[in-house]
């Protein structure tokens, strides 16, 4: 257990905070006994990942656990599919990759997404034409209140556009423990008709793309485009791409003859990064906090010096130029801490 200690290397953003207490645990029962701790000094809890997904505002004043949860298992279901699980603390990307490099199907379009495997689940992440919950069979939780480990499966977990019961009712009740995901070993769904990654394929020259080019092509494309937080600190997407009603998009479409957007029944989901960037905001700097040259809706510390409050400010003047613009009120992705 550490005392006032420094969170800049567990967040992405970079951002210098401390919190007043902090522990990294390894194992169930070092959870278990830090959360004794918290509750013996009646300390508010904070929970840290891959630090890709958070935004820290101010120092905390309470105890930081850092998840550290490792290991993989296999369990083989039928001929073609196959059960993964992989505790909470195992990084997504690398977790992809031992997929990739055992031919398990399933997860290729979800590559080189930061953050790790525990907080998979809590926003559905997803990318390319893939959610988790495509995938998805089950959560091994801990709940923070009686200490007893509870399973979720699919439809408790509630899942929808970057969102999750652990979003909503469930926040801060839970903490993942490890997740499942079914996966296929032959009979691999190619997915490849959503942004970029058809031509992508032609530029590398391939016609019959395995899991393993389509994962390539995914990389390629965000290696293009988004900033690697080690070198300039992000937490990748900083907003939700806004779903509006269908009877507005056509509204819009009349002024905004460019305006893009993805039709689903009488609603139509509309790229945030556009609506950013017809507001000005691509590549423009406010002191120490920038939006990204090459991705709109990507917010760095483009100094490596900005507080979360410069951060959160400049977040907030974006959301007002884009409703005065368009009447869309954009939603932050990023945790506020």
């Amino acid at each position: 257990m550490y005392e006032n200690f420094s969170l800049k290397p567990y967040n992405t953003f970079g951002i210098e905070v401390s919190a007043k207490y902090f522990t990294e645990i390894t194992n169930t029962e070092e959870l278990k006994n830090a959360l004794n701790f918290s509750d013996v000094q009646t300390l508010p809890i904070l929970f840290l990942g891959g630090g890709s997904n958070i935004l820290l505002t101010q120092d905390f004043d309470g105890l930081a656990i850092k998840l550290d949860l490792k290991g993989i298992t296999e369990e083989n279901r039928t001929e073609n599919e196959v059960l993964i699980t992989a505790k909470a603390g195992e990084n997504w990307h690398n977790f992809v990759m031992y997929c990739l490099k055992n031919n398990y199907g399933g997860l290729e379009n979800l590559s080189l997404i930061p953050g790790n495997v525990g907080t998979s689940p809590m926003q559905n992440i997803g990318a390319y034409g893939t959610e988790i919950k495509d995938v998805f069979v089950n959560c091994k939780v801990l709940n923070l209140e009686t200490l007893g480990i509870e399973n979720f499966d699919l439809e408790k977990c509630r899942f929808a556009y970057r969102d999750s019961i652990f979003k909503q009712e469930g926040k801060g009740k839970y903490v993942i423990l490890e997740v499942t995901f079914k996966l296929t070993k032959k009979d691999h769904i190619i997915k490849t008709e959503y942004g970029a990654i058809q031509s992508e394929l032609e530029k590398m020259g391939i016609q019959n793309p395995t899991i393993q080019d389509i994962s390539k092509a995914v990389i390629h494309i965000r290696q293009s485009k988004l900033p690697d937080p080690k070198i300039i600190g992000n937490a990748g997407s900083f907003f939700k791409n806004p779903t509006i009603p269908l009877v507005q998009f056509e509204v819009l479409k009349q002024k905004f003859e460019n305006i893009q957007g993805y039709p689903n029944g009488n609603q139509v989901k509309v790229p945030a990064g556009w609506l950013i960037e017809q507001c000005g905001w691509k590549g423009k700097q406010i002191g120490n906090v920038a939006s990204h040259q090459l991705q709109s809706l990507v917010i760095v510390n483009a100094t490596g010096n900005a507080t979360g409050k410069e951060i959160f400010d400049f977040s907030t003047m974006i959301i007002d130029s884009v409703k005065e613009k368009f009447g869309i009120e954009l939603e932050r992705e990023v945790n506020i801490i």
